[in-house]
């Protein structure tokens, strides 16, 4: 899926959408709260200049709290993301996986491969490769094969092969930040308050299960991507090492 794209490692996007028309653009998380946390502004941005947006959850991270059961606190993860995706301008698909006990098989890519099939996204943000966390290192591997197995005749799932997946992009997460590069800065300046009011849709952003602060965290790092980037506020995604080539006639 390599394109030649003219972008240095240090290239600034003030949209995915170079051109007036609308795409779909497909993230996935390994938790409830994932996509938002790591790629909430851009997927905002990209609903305010008109394309549609689809969060697949892969768990609801329902094991994550220590005060609730497992089962009690899915309830109320699968109520914070429809308010965050509501908040965002986004869909949002649960798939039936448990928190902590995601498969790396190929049942998990079919049924990743046929949402991708079903949706028809251009672009598709995920988990970088390398993480502390197994559900995000599944993730990771199972989408990057998803993409290829929705593209193939061969395989069979309900819906029919699709194979307009321009590019895979792989948001910045705490968990993941091992050899994580960023490559592509996105400008997100105009949907950093809305980002801000989805995240807090979830407890876990505004405080009282980890100790980890995750609000604080995330919203600070946007304001650092975008110091580097030149903007107000940025994202930043890596892309696979086979896509990071410029192509041109001349020196421009």
């Amino acid at each position: 899926m390599s394109i030649g794209w003219k972008w240095t490692a240090l290239a600034c996007l003030s949209a995915l959408s170079l051109g007036a028309q609308s795409r779909t653009i497909l993230a996935v998380g390994a938790h409830a709260a994932d996509v938002e946390n790591m790629a909430g502004a851009l997927l905002a941005h990209q609903h305010m200049l008109g394309d549609r947006i689809v969060i697949l959850h892969m768990t609801l991270g329902e094991a994550g709290n220590p005060k609730l059961a497992p089962a009690e606190y899915a309830k109320q993860k699968r109520t914070e993301a429809l308010a965050a995706a509501k908040d965002l301008g986004a869909e949002a698909i649960f798939a039936p996986y448990a928190d902590a006990m995601l498969p790396n098989d190929e049942a998990v890519r079919l049924y990743v491969a046929d949402v991708i099939r079903q949706v028809k996204p251009a672009y598709v943000v995920t988990h970088w490769k390398n993480s502390m966390h197994k559900d995000h290192r599944n993730t990771h591997d199972v989408v990057v094969d998803a993409v290829l197995m929705a593209s193939l005749e061969a395989i069979k799932t309900p819906h029919p092969p699709y194979s307009g997946v321009r590019q895979i992009l792989y948001a910045e997460n705490w968990e993941d930040s091992s050899e994580f590069q960023p490559y592509i800065y996105v400008d997100v300046s105009d949907a950093f308050d809305v980002w801000r009011k989805a995240l807090r849709e979830y407890q876990l952003m505004r405080g009282g299960i980890s100790p980890f602060p995750y609000f604080d965290y995330y919203s600070a790092l946007a304001r650092i991507r975008g110091a580097l980037a030149g903007y107000r506020y940025a994202e930043a995604f890596d892309i696979d090492e086979s896509s990071k080539k410029i192509t041109m006639k001349s020196l421009e």
